[in-house]
């Protein structure tokens, strides 16, 4: 144990004072060296004149004799007796002592001699002090308040002593703990990158200066949980060579008012002694979220501590050498005046990684773990798309448990596949009883899925399909990239529905009505449909316009409720088009498998025998399936025609057209220029693509919408040739009222995936029962 951590733990004294109690009173007890004995033994040798010595003590009522002679007792022979006496018989013994009886008249012993008085008589009579009596009553007055002062501590948090609440709560990290490097970190090259120039700058700052560069006041690392940022922060930690203070933002705020602010000012005040120095204070939503009344009402200490949170970074006495890095998965409730210049100069993002970021964040958890021949990590990044650094971990440390399990010595693909699943979907639940008309309908159902999407041109093509339980899902069919997407075309997202919907259409052709099982297929399908036309402008009936407005917290500062910001005819007209494109996902899902009703069989007959089908088992089931012709529900656009012109080549398309290399031998490669991808990364398989918002904090259009316009132009129906515009609702000669401000009050929304409307998964597509698998969120946590 540390010996500070020791010497500050009360139990720890107080045990040392009892030991220096009993230490004292053993070293001044004067009765040492005498033998107690009864009374009535230690009154007949005063009675038969054998005591040269006597001592009277009245306020304890003892009395200790010393003998002419030794006498036996128990066996030992001792000439020195100690006895107690009731404090009644006082002056009986002190008579006796005198040679006289109880009425004052010489004792005669038994010889018939009157007993001679103890020459060597003495007395003690115990005077207690004024200290002493003091400490009577102050002694139990003092161990109450020990105890209350105890409770006190407990009630803040333990290792929190009562009068220093207000002190900062940081730790200093020092140079004994094990140290993580930028070495360890894998899969957020950007991010290190910018990081490292902060560990460049505090160590060779001459460069740096003779350039008139300023350090950054601030770094804000802002992702998804699991994405790596307190790793991140650790790495700069273990390769600064400065003082570093970790802190949460939850420390500050404690149940007493004012707490915060004191540990803040105590915080700056630590560093600015020992700076030039780094603080990383991990989630600083806690502490920095928006200030604004929302339904709180009163004083609100977070304010408060913001305030002087603020204060201390960028004030009026601004303090030099001190970086703070602050980390968060909630930047779109942190407050404006955090995330300006000056603060936070840099807001670095930490997204899920991609495939070569996948790839390179397997290899470090794999290090020190034996692995078969036949595991292949590089297969396995391009099955975990939107998986995060967490979720990796986690695969490959659930498929060496999985190895342990069963005996095994190395890793193989096996347990590869079976942790990816596990991670997924949950553990397998082989032994749940399932009846045989289940067991078909959910045959069915997956079967549909899987060939609805391998017959749709924009989907990518089913890598397993599984009707074993798993979790909360009967079974699943896996739909596996081919690389990481940022955006999505519309016949793409219909595909999706087309694909989300082919269970449900299994069940209605082949069972003559629906079951439980399609609810989150209808969810999922629902979502997608309603961003198409109320985020992305696909609805050549609506147009490109924004409609909705995102509900804010009103616990954060916001307001409590927004009033719809379009008519009810214009809700009317969403609705329908929402249900437009339902039902034509539903009819070319029904069209496909009515089309190819024995391939579904042969695929359902395989699959309740096998009870998992490999791509290569749908390759085979699958060979007779064609591709169907690309579907669109956007043909309109009006006096915009389309170009017929196609888009141009790139040098590398051009040499794969020509059956030439790419690159070049005599040139290398340069470095992709990584996109700055929200945090979430790549979309999985299933949900419209992530959008793309501005940094937090700074001015801008919204994050919905890409600015594009895809467009087939193979498709039946195509452009309106004959040059009229499409009708969206306004009267003729309509123009606005306000033309719109160039920069408008936006702020970024929260990051977390699951609430992105119409996205949605496509790794475990609809079990039949409860759930599936496919609004799982692309950024797991």
């Amino acid at each position: 144990m540390d010996r500070k951590r020791l010497l500050r733990n009360p139990l720890v004294w107080i045990l040392a004072v009892l030991l220096l109690y009993l230490g004292i009173t053993f070293i001044t007890d004067d009765t040492r060296g005498y033998t107690q004995v009864p009374t009535a033994k230690a009154i007949a040798q005063i009675q038969g004149g054998h005591v040269k010595k006597a001592t009277l003590e009245d306020k304890e009522q003892q009395l200790k004799l010393d003998l002419t002679q030794p006498i036996d007792q128990d066996g030992t022979q001792t000439s020195q007796l100690i006895t107690s006496f009731p404090a009644q018989s006082t002056d009986d013994v002190y008579k006796l002592l005198l040679g006289q009886n109880p009425d004052g008249s010489p004792y005669i012993m038994a010889n018939k001699k009157p007993l001679p008085a103890i020459a060597d008589f003495d007395t003690k009579v115990t005077q207690e002090s004024v200290l002493t009596q003091a400490l009577f009553y102050i002694i139990p007055l003092g161990l109450l308040l020990l105890l209350l002062m105890w409770m006190m501590n407990n009630a803040q948090g333990g290792g929190n002593r009562v009068l220093n609440f207000g002190k900062s709560r940081a730790k200093q990290l020092n140079k004994d703990m094990p140290k993580t490097t930028f070495a360890d970190v894998a899969g957020a090259d950007e991010a290190v990158e910018e990081l490292y120039e902060i560990k460049d700058f505090l160590q060779n700052p001459g460069r740096y200066q003779a350039l008139g560069a300023k350090i950054p006041k601030g770094v804000l690392l802002y992702g998804p949980p699991g994405t790596g940022k307190t790793l991140l922060a650790r790495a700069v930690a273990g390769e600064a060579g400065v003082p570093f203070y970790t802190i949460s933002g939850s420390d500050f705020v404690e149940m007493f008012v004012g707490v915060g602010a004191s540990r803040v000012r105590d915080l700056f005040e630590q560093a600015k002694q020992n700076a030039p120095c780094i603080i990383f204070v991990d989630e600083i939503d806690a502490v920095g979220r928006q200030r604004g009344a929302g339904l709180g009402g009163g004083h609100d200490e977070r304010e408060q501590t913001l305030n002087q949170l603020l204060v201390e970074m960028d004030g009026f006495d601004a303090r030099g050498g001190i970086i703070l890095i602050a980390a968060t998965n909630r930047p779109d409730i942190l407050d404006p005046a955090l995330l300006r210049p000056g603060r936070f100069d840099r807001q670095i993002p930490v997204s899920a990684p991609d495939l070569t970021g996948r790839k390179k964040i397997l290899q470090v958890h794999s290090k020190g773990k034996p692995l078969a021949p036949d595991a292949d990590l590089d297969g396995l990044a391009k099955r975990t798309v939107g998986m995060s650094g967490a979720d990796l971990a986690n695969v490959i440390n659930e498929a060496a448990l999985l190895t342990a399990r069963q005996n095994g010595t190395v890793i193989d693909s096996a347990a590869l596949e079976e942790s990816v699943d596990r991670t997924i979907g949950g553990p397998a639940r082989r032994s749940r009883i399932i009846s045989e008309k289940e067991k078909k309908i959910t045959a069915y159902h997956e079967g549909g899925h899987a060939l609805a999407a391998w017959a749709m041109p924009d989907i990518e093509p089913v890598y397993k399909l599984t009707i074993l339980p798993r979790g909360r899902t009967g079974g699943h069919a896996l739909v596996v990239p081919e690389d990481d997407k940022q955006l999505m075309t519309r016949s793409e997202m219909i595909a999706r529905l087309v694909f989300a919907l082919g269970g449900r259409s299994a069940e209605e052709l082949v069972f003559h009505e629906p079951t439980t099982g399609a609810s989150s297929d209808i969810e999922q399908a629902t979502k997608i449909a309603k961003a198409m036309v109320t985020e992305y402008g696909m609805s050549a009936r609506l147009g490109a316009v924004k409609y909705g407005q995102e509900q804010g917290d009103p616990f954060l500062g916001r307001s409590m409720g927004h009033a719809p910001d379009y008519s009810l005819e214009v809700a009317h007209e969403i609705d329908e088009e929402v249900r437009k494109l339902i039902e034509a996902a539903h009819t070319e899902a029904w069209d496909v498998l009515n089309t190819y009703r024995d391939v579904l069989d042969d695929l359902v007959l395989e699959l309740l025998d096998k009870e998992t089908l490999q791509r290569k088992d749908l390759e085979r089931i699958f060979s007779k399936v064609q591709k169907r012709p690309r579907i669109t529900a956007f043909n309109d656009f009006g006096e915009r025609t389309p170009s017929d012109k196609p888009p141009i080549k790139t040098r590398a398309e051009v040499a794969k057209e020509n059956g030439e290399p790419w690159p070049p031998a005599d040139q290398l490669e340069p470095d992709p220029t990584p996109v700055a991808a929200v945090p979430g990364g790549g979309d999985l398989p299933g949900g419209p693509p992530h959008t793309q918002p501005s940094p937090p904090g700074s001015n801008g259009a919204g994050p919905n919408g890409y600015g594009q316009t895809g467009y087939s132009s193979g498709e039946s129906g195509g452009p309106n040739r004959q040059g009229r515009p499409p009708y969206y609702g306004a009267p003729p000669g309509w123009t606005p009222a306000t033309t719109p401000s160039r920069q408008q009050d936006w702020q970024p929304r929260e990051w977390n995936p699951s609430h992105e409307t119409g996205h949605t998964e496509q790794r475990g597509n609809r079990s039949n029962g409860s759930e599936s698998d496919e609004g799982r969120p692309g950024g797991t946590e």
